[in-house]
């Protein structure tokens, strides 16, 4: 198969990178809330290392799946979008069994809870 537009091809696939770079770093800057009260604050002082050996990188290919995601949907292309949802899907189910972000800050109660 002949590429008929090998300049329009190379500006899709940088776009594709760009996209998926962009959601690492969105992984990793909502990560960090949760990675600083597991690493720092945990239980008596003890630090959750789960916390960034798991949770870290499962929200860096969580960000990547649903920046491609979106990027599959604005180029029309459906099955690769709803196969990179399901994938998010499965990166979910596997975070919340493995209770990835266990230090995760919570929000402070000020009457009796």
């Amino acid at each position: 198969m002949e590429i008929e537009n090998p300049r329009r091809e190379a500006v899709t696939g940088t776009a594709g990178c760009v996209t998926a770079f962009a959601g690492a770093l969105a992984g990793i800057v909502l990560w960090a809330p949760h990675g600083k009260g597991g690493l720092l604050d945990g239980f008596e002082g003890a630090s959750n290392w789960n916390v960034l050996w798991v949770g870290l990188p499962l929200m860096i290919l969580g960000g990547i799946a649903a920046a491609l995601a979106l990027f599959f949907l604005v180029r029309r292309d459906g099955k690769r979008a709803l196969g990179l949802v399901a994938a998010i899907g499965v990166l979910v189910a596997v975070g919340i069994g493995v209770d990835a972000l266990a230090g995760a800050p919570r929000p402070e109660c000020y009457d009796p809870c």
